[in-house]
């Protein structure tokens, strides 16, 4: 990792990128700093730090959620515009129609999860202002409007700063704002670790225990990320006028976890809806009632957790891997898979092996993810429910960062050949 960082920033084109990137991230984590006003925070910290219903919002934020500052929505209104647009394509024919359209009719869906992201953004900071209007110092609608006004700013901010890495900068911004969000809370995970072990809550084996689980789930991650699947293929041979074409062999690597850290967002983001419905509803029965059966960690959260986890693996791995692409375009070039007939029979065989590939890939997302949270409920006043999810998309944000370094050295040093 370091000597392909190393080798890009002596690329200036990929140096110019890489500061872009570090700046864009420089103003997220400034405006983590900017409180809300009309707000008390220090009653809201101590409402949130005590609890669990809340605490995973926190996670994902940065701290922004506690702080209650111009972010404290976080990037959660555009993942789930995401996630709604998504599903609207498979639903709805003109949409459909408009991804097939290219890089024009994915612009326009683009434009579209914004509008989408603003009006979840609305709706969510007018249940959040109303969930804790006890907070307010002053409770005056100018207080009221004031505060969703930023706070919905914030969360557009946020997008913008995301698209913008994306398309000028390096790697996946929305991932990176997660990435980086959940990484600047470790020095407070780590205090935390420390006060457990000075009240005697956990010992030295289980900081040992800990600290292995840690290490084996990130050499597991980065295995099941980088393993593949190589299907040959094999082409036949050609006379055009006096030369031989084709004749070789060749593989398709299918990735396990073709998805990446994708599926993990969305779940997390879904699971906490029912935090969000809540905040309509502050102090009433219906909230208490949310608060008993899907708090993070709770049986049935963690089961949902699950499910959606390897759903979305699905969804995700089926949006970027057609199998009836590689198929035709694989006949077309004269190739085939060995033993296996072109036409239909090659997209079945593509169909089941990447099912079962995702299906091994969905799995393991969700033990690692889910193991913490398991381990938690049997040691006593530790909280490790967002360990497994934090872990897993540091490393997979972090894996999915250098390979696009990585590709984007490797195109530069073709076009440095051809020069």
């Amino acid at each position: 990792m370091l000597a392909t960082l190393k080798k890009a920033w002596s690329v200036p084109e990929l140096r110019r990128k890489i500061i872009m990137t570090l700046l864009l991230l420089l103003v997220y984590r400034l405006g983590s700093f900017i409180p809300v006003p009309y707000i008390d925070s220090q009653q809201l910290a101590s409402l949130v730090s005590g609890n669990n219903f809340f605490g995973l919002f926190n996670i994902i934020s940065g701290g922004n959620f506690e702080n209650f500052t111009i972010f404290a929505m976080g990037i959660t209104p555009y993942i789930n515009a995401e996630i709604i647009m998504n599903l609207l394509v498979f639903a709805i024919p003109a949409l459909e129609n408009l991804q097939k359209e290219g890089e024009e009719g994915r612009k326009k869906i683009a434009q579209y999860t914004r509008y989408l992201t603003i009006v979840l953004a609305v709706i969510q900071a007018l249940g959040m202002t109303l969930s804790y209007r006890q907070l307010l110092v002053e409770r005056t609608f100018f207080t009221v409007f004031t505060v969703i006004l930023i706070v919905t700013a914030g969360t557009v901010l946020l997008m913008y700063i995301g698209d913008k890495i994306t398309e000028i900068g390096i790697g996946n911004g929305i991932s990176l704002i997660i990435f980086i969000s959940i990484v600047s809370r470790i020095p407070t995970a780590i205090q935390n670790i420390y006060q457990y072990m000075q009240v005697g809550t956990m010992n030295i084996i289980t900081l040992i225990l800990l600290i292995i689980f840690i290490i084996a789930a990130t050499v597991a991650v980065v295995a099941v990320t980088e393993g593949q699947r190589k299907i040959p293929i094999q082409y036949a041979k050609r006379v055009v006028g006096r030369k031989m074409y084709g004749g070789q062999n060749t593989h398709i690597p299918l990735r396990v976890n073709m998805a990446g850290v994708i599926p993990i967002i969305f779940a997390s983001s879904l699971t906490l809806l029912p935090a969000t419905l809540g905040q309509f509803f502050p102090n009433s029965g219906f909230t208490q009632w949310l608060a008993k059966y899907f708090a993070w960690g709770t049986p049935l959260t963690t089961i949902l957790y699950v499910v959606l986890t390897v759903a979305f693996t699905y969804f995700y791995t089926a949006v970027t891997f057609n199998p009836y692409d590689i198929a035709d375009n694989i006949k077309k070039q004269g190739g085939y898979v060995p033993g296996i007939r072109p036409g239909k029979p090659t997209v079945e065989y593509f169909t089941k092996v990447m099912n079962r590939l995702t299906l091994f890939g969905g799995i393991f997302l969700a033990i690692i993810a889910v193991i913490p949270i398991i381990v938690g409920h049997f040691i006593s006043g530790v909280n490790m429910q967002f360990g497994g999810t934090s872990l897993l998309i540091i490393v997979g944000v972090a894996l999915e960062t250098v390979k696009q370094l990585e590709s984007q050295l490797t195109m530069r040093n073709y076009q440095g050949f051809l020069k």
